[in-house]
C-alpha cells in the first residue's frame, strides 16, 4: 500500500581521518589532503594522494596562532568553521563526494585528536 508521499533516504557523509604518513589502504577510498603545507619528509609520489585541497585548510595566520594547543582546541574550531563558512564550495564538493564513496581527510598532524581535519570532518558532519 502506498502513503502517496516519496520517502526521501537520507544518505550520510562517510569520511575517515588518517595521518598522512600512515600507510594508505584500500579501505581509504578517495585520499585528501586537507593541509596547506606539504608534509615534512614525504615524497608526493609515496602519498598517494588523490586530491590536495589546501584552499580548505586553516589559513596561515590560524595555523601559526593555534599551533596545535589542545587549551586552544575550542576557539580553533570556531574560527576554522568562519573560515570554512567562506569556502562553501569546496566544501560542499568534499561532502558530495563523501557521499558517494570515503572520502579519507589526510593530516600531517601528529595530534590525531586536535587537529583541522578533525574540525573538517565534525563540520561536514554537521551540515551535510
Amino acid at each position: 500500500m502506498s502513503l502517496g508521499r516519496a520517502s526521501a533516504a537520507i544518505t550520510r557523509v562517510s569520511i575517515r581521518l588518517k595521518r598522512v604518513y600512515d600507510k594508505p589502504t584500500k579501505a581509504d577510498g578517495r585520499r585528501v589532503l586537507v593541509d596547506r603545507i606539504w608534509p615534512r619528509g614525504l615524497k608526493k609520489n609515496e602519498a598517494r594522494i588523490d586530491q590536495w585541497l589546501k584552499e580548505i585548510a586553516p589559513s596561515t595566520a590560524l595555523r601559526k596562532w593555534f599551533a596545535h594547543d589542545p587549551g586552544k582546541w575550542r576557539e580553533f574550531k570556531k574560527r576554522y568553521s568562519a573560515e570554512l563558512d567562506d569556502q562553501r564550495e569546496q566544501v560542499e564538493q568534499l561532502a558530495r563526494a563523501a557521499k558517494k564513496r570515503t572520502v579519507t581527510l589526510l593530516f600531517g598532524a601528529k595530534d590525531t585528536e586536535h587537529n583541522n581535519a578533525v574540525a573538517l570532518k565534525e563540520y561536514i558532519e554537521r551540515f551535510y
